[in-house]
């Protein structure tokens, strides 16, 4: 079976086919700055070039049709056609309370997401435009939405819990959700790859780092808390957002500056974190890049960021009685070795020792812990795509 993979993003697409189950990808890329007339269209056949396209691409629709158009014209560099994708599979980043699990997109679970899509107003409206669209284009193959806060599910009520009246936090659905899950899924399962025993037998702390950043604690193989919170603003310092701060310090600035509440969203959403605070990029590259000649302020960013990496992983460790495994992943997590080191540095009561030649030497994945440490730090590279295509797999073919 072909598996479509979609991940529907505010102004973008990511795509992949692959073979299932043997997870084999022939065909992957992406569109980048949908909605405007220069969008960029990235192709890419297994074992070829990427083909870079610029051409206008008003809404996610025409994206994914300008995919399938592509797919067809390609046909003969292809193993397969499209009469062979016989699913699609969606990351959906909000599920609410009500849909942990993968689950096939029928009426009644589109008309939830569409209920629910205020508690994700940056993501789920996109989701449902590509489930809508592919329902237009592709109507007789079945979909299924893989849900990036389901691995959250098993979070105790006391940690998703917010001190707010309980009543209201009831009438809104207002509690931790967390985030980021499908991409946990993926890096406990590829931890097992360097451990002695299945990664449900240890107690984890995952640290998912790329643009946007998130921490989770798994005892014994159960999310059990996590960073992120209602939404993916909460916790540590992201590429944009600002992550945990005093909330009267936003009503603050809001009463100063007289700033609206679609302001304010954008300040801590978009114009915060490490951009905010280094004043010269959201790319951790380039902030270490003027850090390493000299600015203050991109010192202080990396500093103020990897110490809330930090406190995270301290505060897991506490709330899981110790700690067995620390693993790193995405852009910054898998390539920043400058940052993995400063975070694990001064954790040696913990059990964590780096061992910084393995660290600096890394590429790709694999162990950088010192022999006599006790916790075992593990570099992997998360695939969420992976994650989707097998769910959409094992539930379409049970079928």
């Amino acid at each position: 079976m072909y598996v479509l993979v979609l991940n529907c993003g505010s102004s973008s697409i990511k795509f992949q086919i692959a073979k299932m189950p043997e997870y084999e990808v022939f065909v992957k890329g992406s569109i980048g700055k949908i909605g405007y007339n220069d969008s960029e269209f990235k192709f890419e056949v297994k074992d070829q070039e990427t083909d870079l396209t610029i051409l206008p691409i008003p809404n996610h629709e025409e994206g994914i049709h300008t995919i399938l158009d592509a797919l067809n014209s390609k046909s003969n560099a292809l193993p397969f056609s499209m009469s062979d994708v016989q699913a699609i599979g969606h990351r959906v980043v909000q599920g609410g309370e009500k849909h942990h699990a993968s689950t096939p997109i029928t009426p009644s679970v589109v008309d939830y997401i569409e209920e629910i899509k205020d508690l994700a107003p940056l993501h789920n409206p996109n989701h449902l435009s590509g489930i809508y669209a592919c329902q237009k284009l592709l109507p007789e193959v079945p979909q299924v939405a893989v849900f990036d806060n389901g691995f959250h599910k098993t979070l105790p009520r006391h940690a998703y819990l917010y001190a707010l009246p309980l009543e209201l936090t009831e009438k809104y659905h207002i509690r931790r959700y967390g985030f980021h899950g499908i991409a946990f899924r993926s890096m406990v399962e590829q931890s097992n790859a360097f451990l002695d025993e299945p990664y449900e037998n240890y107690r984890i702390v995952n640290m998912m780092l790329g643009s946007g950043t998130t921490a989770n604690a798994v005892l014994y193989g159960d999310s059990i808390d996590v960073s992120t919170g209602f939404t993916p603003h909460e916790g540590l310092i992201q590429s944009t957002r600002s992550g945990d701060m005093d909330a009267a310090a936003l009503l603050y600035l809001m009463k100063k500056e007289n700033l609206s509440i679609e302001d304010a969203d954008t300040l801590i959403n978009k114009k915060s974190g490490w951009l905010g605070l280094s004043g010269i990029s959201n790319d951790m590259r380039e902030i270490h890049q003027a850090s390493q000649n000299g600015d203050q302020r991109a010192s202080d960013t990396i500093e103020a960021v990897c110490h809330r990496f930090k406190k995270y992983i301290g505060a897991y460790s506490a709330e899981m009685g110790g700690l067995d495994v620390l693993i790193f992943s995405g852009g910054v997590g898998e390539n920043a070795g400058f940052i993995r080191e400063k975070v694990c540095l001064g954790l040696e009561h913990l059990g964590i020792h780096i061992d910084v030649e393995k660290n600096n030497t890394l590429r790709g994945e694999g162990v950088i812990s010192a022999n006599h440490g006790t916790v075992k730090i593990i570099v992997v590279n998360a695939n969420e795509e992976k994650i989707i295509a097998e769910d959409t797999y094992h539930l379409v073919s049970q079928n």
